[in-house]
């Protein structure tokens, strides 16, 4: 995992919570922190059309002048107080950018230098979104190239990872992110596999250990019996797991509307970061 860390901060509560998750990656991964706000594309009042008076219609505009003016002077604070949570965390390397525009095309046109991306579970509404992940996040997970790291709504230090495997080759790809990346090094690894533990399924799984161990991480395996949505969340509950790692197989998995159902189920259920590899 190489490049800048970036940070997707909108004011809601979870923005603290991401600071402080880009805080303690960017101090294991040596990398410097792009914290963006982005504000959507405005709408100007429409026209009032027949019966219209020009003043009205001035006043009208100038409405529309000082909301965005508000907007941009929020944003701006948004982005002061991201800044002082990361100092406080020791990162020093860090560029703050208000954009305007589409969020999807201002991570297309950052996302080739970075190497992790930073959101939080839920956006704005969260105090009312209970039952479901934020927008954006859902837009970014469909389409990120890059590790995306989902925060939850309070940051505590990582010292168990849970990792998640389906038994596919896919798995081998993961461990080897994972033995290769310095966000590990040093943590308490667990893999495991929900559902029937097949002598394939069994063998990738011993493939992914192995090439764990050689990247000097010794990581416990458990296949375990049942749903995985269920299953993992309870795991990371009753073992106090402090971070999930999944993979995203694809971009054929997650063409529905929501990212994926067991994906979504996951990051719903836990009330730990999720990391999903790709």
């Amino acid at each position: 995992m190489t490049g800048r860390i970036i940070a997707f901060v909108d004011g809601s509560f979870y923005s603290a919570s991401v600071c402080a998750h880009a805080g303690w990656a960017a101090t294991r991964l040596g990398a410097g922190v792009d914290v963006l706000h982005v504000v959507g594309r405005r709408r100007a009042t429409r026209g009032l059309g027949l019966g219209a008076r020009s003043a009205l219609q001035a006043e009208l505009a100038a409405l529309d002048a000082q909301r965005a003016r508000l907007e941009d002077s929020r944003g701006f604070a948004i982005l002061e107080d991201a800044e002082e949570l990361l100092r406080a965390a020791g990162v020093t390397d860090i560029s703050a950018d208000l954009v305007h525009g589409d969020l999807l095309a201002e991570l297309s046109s950052r996302e080739a230098g970075a190497g992790l991306l930073l959101i939080g579970k839920r956006g704005e509404a969260a105090d009312y979104a209970t039952g479901h992940l934020g927008s954006n996040l859902e837009r970014i997970a469909r389409t990120a190239t890059r590790p995306l790291l989902v925060a939850s709504q309070a940051f505590r230090p990582v010292d168990k990872v849970l990792v998640a495997l389906d038994g596919s080759p896919v798995g081998l790809k993961i461990a080897d992110h994972i033995a290769r990346s310095p966000l590990f090094a040093g943590l308490s690894v667990t893999l495991a596999h929900v559902g029937a533990g097949s002598t394939e399924i069994r063998r990738r799984l011993s493939d992914a250990q192995s090439i764990l161990r050689a990247g000097g991480i010794e990581a416990d395996l458990r296949v375990l019996p049942g749903e995985p949505q269920v299953t993992l969340a309870h795991l990371v509950r009753d073992e106090a797991f402090d971070m999930l790692v999944m993979g995203v197989f694809g971009h054929s998995r997650i063409r529905s509307l929501l990212i994926g159902s067991t994906t979504a189920a996951m990051i719903h259920a836990c009330r730990v970061p999720v990391l999903l590899l790709r």
